[in-house]
């Protein structure tokens, strides 16, 4: 095996993973094939997604170094965390997606900025449109209540226009009779 060195530092490193990742998803790969991993692992890439297959005693130490103990339950069997720093959403997705397909890939659960995720909610969060998306929604959703304010404001100022549009006009045809 390694020294207590290296082992030290693969701690390390890993707690340093656990740490800045935004979404954490532990997995259980046996049965999948070294093609299929490697598909897998060639996928999660594309994604801005990091795979690492890890030693659960080593695992345990990073998520303790990391203050993240409450995941320890998820480190049972073989496991595989993927790590997004990015988009929260897209780890759980492209692991669902993949594990559709080939049922040798379990979802055990994961983590999402520090808060523990059930293999339930993993799927929840898999089903959830990426983050840009749920943004735009969001302004489109902001948006709508203020442009209805805006003409809702608009309303009285277009009527007094009208209003002095007509007095203008009587004016007018008075003074030309």
């Amino acid at each position: 095996m390694g020294s207590r060195h290296d082992k030290q530092e693969q701690v390390a490193q890993l707690a340093d993973k656990l740490g800045r990742a935004t979404s954490v998803i532990f997995t259980d790969y046996r049965g999948l094939t070294v093609a299929e991993l490697t598909d897998l692992r060639r996928r999660l890439r594309s994604a801005a997604v990091e795979y690492r297959v890890v030693k659960n005693t080593l695992a345990r130490r990073a998520l303790l170094q990391a203050n993240l103990g409450d995941a320890e339950s998820l480190l049972e069997g073989p496991t595989a965390i993927a790590f997004g720093y990015d988009d929260p959403v897209i780890p759980a997705q492209v692991l669902a997606a993949f594990s559709r397909d080939r049922k040798a890939l379990q979802l055990k659960g994961g983590m999402v900025e520090g808060r523990l995720l059930t293999k339930a909610q993993v799927a929840v969060l898999a089903d959830l449109p990426p983050l840009s998306e749920l943004r735009a929604m969001l302004a489109r959703g902001l948006r709508a209540p203020l442009m209805s304010l805006a003409i809702v404001l608009q309303a009285p100022l277009r009527g007094l226009a009208r209003g002095l549009d007509a007095v203008r006009a009587n004016k007018q045809d008075g003074a030309a009779a």
